[in-house]
């Protein structure tokens, strides 16, 4: 598995830059990415929508084969033909961060297993980091709960809680579940490196770990892809496999390739 991250400063992304790379997605892409209020949101989705073009193109799919469906539960796969082996991929974004997560496609088609997740460490305002744990307790195990507000420095105990939440969304986004997956059904004991779905070891399950900075924040994320088999592992990303772009710059290259 491999991760793109693209770093996005708002100051640092000019609107003509928006105007000129919004043409690059089809239709129904640019339909969307309108529709949000805020220039930054509009941004971040259109940086989502670039970055498996810019993959496709670098497999050497040509520019008018680039196409792409969903699921029926919204989770978007690549329609092109000729991919070999297939492709997974899955994108997110969290303030200031769009990632994605690709893989060869293993299990699972036609969008296959693999999900990704990525958030920025920081507690909400007006807010101490063990009421904001208790606000979202309900998608924690007893364990979990425990072991976040557990007696340790709060900086290690913020990391442990997003590392817990981020590899929740990425296993149930490599499901392609959508909202309503109850998160209690899924553990990690972080210490251990243990994750389990109801009670049972995650056999099967690769989950790589990184980090991003962006402008003095910080933010972890899980990438999560099902390769079958009676072997679970969670790693840290090797050293490579996670590339991280300026959004300025990654955008220029897009137009510079899918134009």
């Amino acid at each position: 598995m491999q991760v793109w991250a693209v770093i996005y400063d708002r100051d640092n992304f000019p609107d003509t830059l928006y105007h000129n790379a919004l043409s690059l997605v089809d239709q129904t892409a640019q339909s969307k990415i309108k529709k949000f209020r805020r220039r930054e949101d509009a941004c971040r989705s259109l940086i989502g929508n670039l970055l498996p073009r810019v993959l496709l193109r670098k497999r050497g799919v040509p520019k008018d084969a680039l196409a792409f469906a969903t699921t029926d539960t919204g989770k978007p796969y690549c329609i092109a033909p000729g991919i070999d082996p297939p492709l997974g991929f899955n994108v997110t974004h969290d303030e200031g961060v769009v990632a994605m997560a690709f893989g060869t496609g293993d299990l699972g088609p036609p969008a296959f297993n693999v999900g990704v997740d990525v958030m920025q460490l920081k507690i909400p305002p007006c807010s101490t980091f063990a009421d904001f744990v208790d606000s979202v307790s309900s998608q924690l195990t007893p364990l979990e709960h425990d072991m976040v507000l557990a007696d340790i420095p709060q900086s290690e105990a913020v990391r442990r809680f997003y590392w817990i939440w981020t590899l929740k969304e990425a296993y149930t986004k490599a499901l392609g579940m959508g909202l309503g997956f109850d998160f209690r059904r899924i553990q990690y004991n972080v210490p251990e490196e243990v994750v389990t779905i109801d009670g049972e070891l995650a056999r099967g399950w690769q989950f790589r770990k990184f980090e991003v900075a962006q402008s003095g924040n910080k933010y972890v994320g899980v990438a999560a892809r099902f390769i079958g088999g009676r072997f679970l592992t969670i790693e840290d990303l090797d050293v490579g496999s996670l590339v991280c772009y300026d959004a300025a710059s990654f955008v220029n290259r897009a137009i510079e390739e899918l134009n």
